[in-house]
């Protein structure tokens, strides 16, 4: 039979290891939120090591084909995934969702980076932070701001002041999303270009109250990779 591995972590990594048959299907998480998602078949919690690392667990685990499923901002992960691919000669394929595009009547500024993102911001400003725990110290660097900052699990302490953390999880509603903007006046919306309608109801509600949105874009996929946007497609290349 042959072996598949998913890089995970994603709706769509869930949703194309379910739809795997007549293959051993594991999935791999990083192991970064504290209560993930499950997918069906065997899971993998936890790293490989690096690109070597994970090279190895391929030949280990006698992997036919593997796909990386990964948040579109898991770029270190990607480059591992790419690395290991050339060590091993295993195929591999990319699932990214399609990103995000500009509708009438947005305000988007796309930056970048993080780093870029934090220094579009103008003083005074009260932004609505939705870039990950991790990201925060780079925004809280600029005093003068005050970030509304959304994520699933607890950043690592201290928060800083001028940062406020609200734990949630997905999916959103618009309606919840512009009641969060009008409670806590806030006038800015930073995001990355994550792409999917689980979280697209804060674009939605930016744009009908009126508040620009600081847009990260997505790094480049490494060269020479494989990529779709469509699990079925992504199913059928990995049993084909």
């Amino acid at each position: 039979m042959r072996r598949v591995l998913i890089l995970g972590g994603t709706a769509e990594a869930r949703a194309l290891a379910a739809r795997l048959t007549g293959v051993h299907v594991v999935s791999s998480l990083a192991g970064r939120v504290s209560d993930p998602r499950l997918p069906a078949g065997e899971v993998h919690i936890g790293g490989f090591g690096g690109a070597e690392g994970l090279a190895a667990w391929l030949r280990e685990h006698r992997i036919d084909r593997f796909v990386d499923a990964t948040h579109p901002f898991a770029e270190r992960m990607s480059a591992s995934a790419e690395r290991a691919s050339r060590l091993t000669g295993v195929p591999l394929l990319a699932l990214r969702r399609p990103g995000w595009d500009e509708e009438d009547g947005d305000d988007w500024r796309r930056v970048p980076s993080l780093p870029d993102a934090a220094a579009a911001l103008p003083d005074g400003a009260r932004a609505f932070l939705t870039t990950g725990r991790r990201s925060i110290p780079v925004f809280a660097a600029r005093a003068g701001v005050w970030f509304l900052a959304r994520s699933v699990d607890p950043p690592e302490p201290p928060v800083p002041p001028n940062v406020r953390v609200l734990l949630a999880r997905g999916p959103y509603t618009v309606d919840g999303e512009r009641s969060l903007i009008r409670e806590h006046r806030l006038d800015v919306l930073v995001t990355k270009d994550s792409g999917g309608a689980m979280t697209r109801a804060k674009l939605t509600a930016a744009r009908e109250d009126g508040l620009p949105v600081v847009m990260v874009d997505r790094p480049a996929l490494p060269g020479g990779v494989e990529a779709t946007g469509d699990v079925a497609a992504a199913a059928a290349w990995a049993q084909g």
